[in-house]
């Protein structure tokens, strides 16, 4: 199996939660990924993100966390964070190096503010202390969307406002097909993650995270702003903020020193 890549699922609370794993190394990383995880899952993913993230095999064991599949209304941004803190504790996690991406940078925020002890390192990738106007026009718009089930216009404002012109060049002509394989079966668990996001709000308690962390945005970035990423560095002592020139909300995908960027700030 590539870089020891599994899919897993576990039991949390009345609920579950999927998972994966890879890697042999004898440090944790703990990757949170964004809102797209309210329209799927990690589940069956683990061959195609371990190769995502195959840098960080040799260095760490890799866990890649979903939301839990069955959220409740309300569920925020601070109960998903605690439960990566109970996943963590049945995993027997002591604590790890974690990189949280968009909504998974909220969550990293909490666990990082209400268990520090749980987070050697941080990095907080095109994500935001709190909602702002942006925030609220996009997320807001996508679940008017999902409302009315329609993943087409959710998958195409997304990528438009993710991805830079010259990636968009190449995969506007696949919309067509991309949108109908990926629909999800229902919009439930993406409008309570999407709602999270507009709830929100950490800003005020940045200043409790002593970890070393690295603040990374993308000047063209459409979804958070580019404002997001500085409001964080300006609030937490013991950090570092990089800005990627060209690149907005996707950088994690299209910035091809992104995981070697991460990786060497975990390193050092």
């Amino acid at each position: 199996m590539f870089c020891n890549a599994k899919n897993n699922n576990i039991k949390i609370d009345q609920s579950d939660m999927d998972y994966i794993s890879f890697g042999k190394g004898n440090k944790d990383l703990i990757i949170i990924p964004g809102l797209g995880d309210g329209l799927r899952t990690v589940k069956g993913m683990a061959i195609p993100l371990a190769f995502m993230y195959k840098k960080f095999a040799k260095e760490y064991t890799v866990y890649i966390f979903s939301r839990r599949n069955n959220l409740t209304n309300g569920f925020t941004t601070q109960d998903m964070a605690q439960d990566i803190v109970k996943v963590m504790n049945l995993l027997n996690i002591s604590n790890a190096d974690i990189l949280g991406v968009s909504q998974g940078g909220m969550i990293a925020q909490c666990i990082a503010i209400n268990n520090p002890e749980r987070v050697n390192k941080l990095v907080l990738a095109v994500t935001s202390s709190k909602s702002n106007e942006m925030i609220n026009n996009v997320v807001g718009n996508w679940i008017q969307l999902a409302k009315k089930n329609d993943f087409k216009n959710i998958f195409i404002d997304t990528a438009e406002k993710s991805y830079s012109e010259k990636y968009l060049k190449k995969y506007r002509k696949y919309y067509n097909i991309l949108w109908i394989v990926s629909k999800p079966k229902d919009y439930k668990r993406f409008i309570i993650q999407a709602n999270s996001c507009l709830t929100h709000n950490a800003y005020n308690d940045l200043d409790k995270i002593k970890c070393p962390t690295l603040i990374i945005g993308g000047k063209k970035d459409s979804i958070v702003g580019v404002n997001s990423a500085k409001e964080i560095a300006d609030r937490i002592s013991n950090s570092e903020l990089f800005l990627y020139e060209d690149y907005g909300h996707a950088v994690y995908e299209e910035a091809k020193d992104f995981n070697e960027r991460v990786l060497k700030y975990l390193k050092r």
